[in-house]
């Protein structure tokens, strides 16, 4: 297999108390901004597609060949998982494991805990039997993702065992407090819920909505666990400034590789400051 799954990176991540960033695609630049860091940081990494934006992205099989033909034209020698996030069926979790993804994520979590299971399994039995790897989630977490607006709804602590043994899922994703896109006001993150969940719970557990959150807070959770922390709108927001400052101190520039260069540096840059945060810096080594 071209990639490695959440199962090689996350295991030892859990292990020794550091975690592994994902960073969401939503174009080419994405990718290669997101490769690059890792392999200077010498960092495993997670790169992911939204399904929301998959379509948008020329769909699965596209996704795989480039992210492949980059990772060898880069000449890329970290672990690299190429994931599905917020995978909206099962039907879609399987036509991305069959187009070559590593990794997908089954997102059952806005339906009741017997549906959520029943779904997750049905993901984790067709993907275990490819070498693909799960993350399930349970509880809603707030914000806007690709689009969906959603409250905040913490994850039951019953319901995250239910669903983690009755699966085999890879890894969870409980939300505790986290919230996608921007953050209003500080966040409250439910680290008592995590410790509980982390020493009861044997898989490595998945922070999303993790933009924003202060380093501090960010250090508590991987010690409770948390050994993928999921990051996009950070990223977002520094290609947009580094577009926006380029059009304001050239506003006739019109050369769209002239316009788009500094963004990727700007966007590696970020990528590196999230890997060395998390604390994965050299663990491809």
């Amino acid at each position: 297999m071209t990639f490695a799954n959440l199962n090689d990176v996350l295991i030892p991540a859990k292990k020794e108390k550091y975690a592994i960033g994902q960073f969401n695609i939503n174009g080419y630049d994405w990718i290669e901004a997101i490769l690059l860091a890792a392999e200077i940081e010498k960092a495993p990494v997670i790169i992911a597609a939204s399904d929301r934006l998959v379509d948008f992205l020329g769909g699965f099989n596209n996704i795989t060949q480039s992210v492949a033909t980059f990772k060898q034209m880069l000449n890329i020698t970290v672990p690299v998982v190429l994931h599905l996030d917020h995978g909206q069926s099962v039907e879609r979790c399987i036509e991305a494991i069959d187009a070559g993804f590593s990794s997908v994520m089954i997102d059952g979590s806005h339906s009741p805990i017997e549906t959520n299971i029943a779904m997750t399994k049905k993901v984790v039995d067709y993907a275990h039997s490819k070498g693909v790897s799960v993350e399930a989630e349970v509880g809603t977490v707030g914000g806007n993702e690709d689009g969906l607006v959603s409250g905040i709804q913490y994850a039951s602590f019953d319901e995250c065992l239910s669903l983690v043994n009755q699966t085999g899922v890879d890894a969870l994703a409980a939300a505790l407090g986290s919230v996608h896109g921007k953050y209003v006001g500080k966040p409250i993150l439910g680290f008592e819920e995590m410790k509980a969940l982390s020493e009861s719970c044997n898989i490595p557990l998945v922070l999303h909505g993790a933009s924003g959150i202060p380093q501090k807070d960010l250090d508590k959770t991987i010690t409770f666990g948390h050994a993928k922390i999921n990051i996009n709108t950070e990223i977002n927001q520094v290609w947009f400034k580094s577009i926006s400052e380029h059009l304001a101190q050239n506003p006739d520039s019109h050369e769209p590789k002239v316009v788009i260069e500094p963004t990727k540096t700007a966007m590696i840059n970020a990528v590196r400051q999230k890997i060395v945060s998390f604390g994965s810096k050299n663990k491809a080594l």
